[in-house]
């Protein structure tokens, strides 16, 4: 299949009410936020459930969470045996890797996996110690490109103090049950998202991401939050208003992707977008699910 042979950009505009987007594990768990309270969702979150999608719809993917997962790999090294082999530093593996998972062709993977065992190492004087294998580090750089999302203004968030009414453990031999353990849970009441992204045809010749993988995402963009509900993330509380898709005539583009996102000059609370004409790029606008 020929690689993509058109630059593409694109935006995401999403919703956010009454739920955590992204919890930063380092300020417990509270919606991550800059110094002027504007909201964020990183770009390994998207791409956790661009990832997810795709693979709800069929595609193959490489880099696949624990509770989702489709196969009985224990881990990205098993995997990674289990479908290309045991010698993983064989020249061949990333082009191998591109061809069967979406996910690599796309956004690209490091195959960095430590040594299994020890070999002699080459020109050693005798009496020398072995030195341990190298293991495996093979760098893959993917066409597509995704750029953490920001609400249009601050978010205000609440913090819900809670309890637990049944305890997890027996109590120990003398001593009644312990008092009800307390938590917290965070939640953006209200916020409007956006974030970018593009598609690089030069690097998409070395992986093999081609017009019908852009299409799939394409696809998935406008249904990024469905089958994502979590009690941090319940069903309904974030949803894709709109999707920009620019695909330019060229691999080079007729405008720099800085330019091309620039464009996008306003975004209401309703979704509602303002776009600057470019002449030449048309821009396709789509329904959020």
């Amino acid at each position: 299949m020929a690689a993509l042979q058109s630059k593409i950009d694109f935006a995401v505009v999403f919703e956010v009410k009454n739920a955590n987007p992204n919890g930063d594990p380092l300020n417990g768990n509270r919606p991550r936020t800059n110094y002027e309270s504007v909201g964020e969702v990183t770009d390994v979150c998207l791409k956790r459930k661009l990832r997810d999608r795709l693979m709800e719809e069929g595609h193959a993917i490489f880099v696949q969470s624990d509770d989702r997962k489709r196969d009985e790999a224990t881990s990205l090294r098993d995997r990674a045996e289990k479908e290309l082999g045991k010698k993983l530093d064989s020249p061949s593996i990333a082009k191998q890797a591109c061809e069967k998972w979406l996910d690599v062709r796309a956004f690209g993977q490091l195959f960095a996996f430590k040594a299994t065992g020890g070999k002699k190492g080459k020109g050693k004087e005798e009496g020398e110690e072995e030195s341990p294998d190298s293991g495996v580090s093979i760098g893959i750089r993917g066409p597509v490109t995704v750029q953490s999302a920001f609400s249009l203004s601050p978010v205000d968030i609440t913090s819900t103090q809670i309890t637990k009414s049944v305890s997890g453990e027996n109590p120990k031999a003398g001593k009644t049950r312990a008092s009800d353990t307390m938590g917290m849970k965070h939640r953006v009441d209200h916020g409007v998202y956006r974030f970018f992204g593009s598609m690089n045809p030069q690097l998409a010749e070395r992986t093999g991401f081609s017009d019908a993988d852009a299409d799939a995402i394409k696809k998935t963009l406008p249904r990024l939050f469905e089958n994502d509900a979590s009690s941090a993330r319940p069903e309904g509380t974030m949803r894709v208003l709109k999707v920009v898709w620019w695909r330019h005539n060229s691999k080079a583009g007729q405008y720099s992707s800085a330019r091309v996102h620039g464009s996008l000059t306003e975004v209401k609370p309703d979704g509602t977008l303002t776009l600057e004409p470019l002449a030449g790029l048309k821009a396709e606008v789509i329904d959020g699910f």
